[in-house]
């Protein structure tokens, strides 16, 4: 089976929950911005949690089928439609031979997921079939959707029921994220007590620098930086440290004016402090925001940080007893 690529919206790409292990080679993670939307709508088509899918940003795709498949879509509000008729999102549906699915207007959030039964079957590289376009690795010829693009789909695993929905207390919300949860890191000491107050204090809104790699973040105040006389390796900019590991999450701030939240396309290291880093059960809300989203980070501890994540895992156990 294939679907056939009518029109390719904005920056769509194969992605699955990525490819680990490669990062201390500078190959990053890669995989769903907004990991757990994947995971739903695999379970809604009887997929495996971390087959490949589409992820498409702001606008969806038109594909063409050429065979019947379920097909499912999650995260943002991107409201599907077969022949022209809409289906609801966070629900299975039917697309049948010849059809074509479309996509209306984004009403909310940023990606959205198009998981179909049996899988987008494009290559394994080193492990994984997500894009990673920054290097032309994996996906489809390593890079986004184009028109006339020919999508071959795997076989089915398991029977898809139309109609199996997502219920509406496990579907995460799209691109409200009021609040970011930090755990401050090694470069703390870097700024100003006064600064450090005032990062936690200000409300930032997404830039329009915001993409697989890393999301920009403007409106809240300069920080200050310690004076200090600059290390042997480190650069002239007060804002460089001799060159660190990042991690994901990690919230580096050039210059000490716009902090930026490094994704999952990000690089593995370079010359810039780090705040800290956002806590991993808040990294798919991130993926969700549009530019101009007003958000606040709020500084937790250790502690908080690991109940975040038991939460965030329970959530999952109670999504796959849901969809059984």
């Amino acid at each position: 089976m294939a679907i056939d690529v009518v029109k390719p919206g904005f920056a769509t790409t194969v992605q699955d929950l990525g490819r680990p292990g490669y990062y201390h080679l500078g190959i990053p993670l890669s995989g769903a911005m907004d990991r757990y939307a994947l995971r739903a709508a695999n379970l809604l088509v009887g997929n495996d949690e971390g087959d490949a899918g589409l992820e498409a940003v702001f606008m969806g795709p038109e594909l063409r089928f050429t065979s019947d498949a379920t097909v499912a879509v999650t995260g943002a509000e991107l409201p599907p439609k077969v022949d022209g008729e809409p289906c609801p999102t966070w629900t299975a549906f039917r697309v049948r031979a010849g059809q074509t699915l479309s996509f209306d207007v984004l009403k909310k959030g940023a990606r959205g997921y198009i998981a179909v039964s049996g899988g987008i079957d494009v290559p394994l590289v080193l492990g994984s079939r997500s894009t990673y376009a920054l290097c032309t690795l994996g996906g489809l010829e390593g890079r986004g959707l184009q028109a006339g693009d020919a999508l071959v789909v795997g076989a089915a695993k398991r029977p898809a029921k139309q109609g199996k929905a997502v219920p509406e207390a496990l579907r995460r919300g799209s691109g409200a994220a009021p609040e970011l949860r930090v755990l401050t890191g090694l470069y703390w000491d870097r700024i100003t007590a006064e600064s450090g107050k005032g990062f936690f204090e200000d409300t930032w809104k997404v830039a329009t620098e915001a993409d697989r790699i890393g999301y920009r973040f403007r409106g809240g105040r300069p920080l200050a930086l310690v004076e200090r006389k600059q290390p042997f390796g480190a650069g002239s900019d007060p804002s460089n440290i001799v060159d660190s590991c990042y991690p994901y999450g990690s919230i580096q701030v050039p210059g000490g004016t716009e902090p930026i939240v490094l994704h999952r396309d990000a690089v593995s290291g370079g010359g810039y402090f780090m705040l800290g880093t956002v806590i991993s059960a808040d990294m798919d809300f991130i993926g969700q925001m549009q530019p101009h989203t007003p958000t606040r980070f709020v500084s937790v501890d250790m502690r908080q940080a690991l109940a975040a994540r038991h939460d965030r895992t329970r959530m999952l156990r109670q999504l796959r007893e849901a969809l059984g």
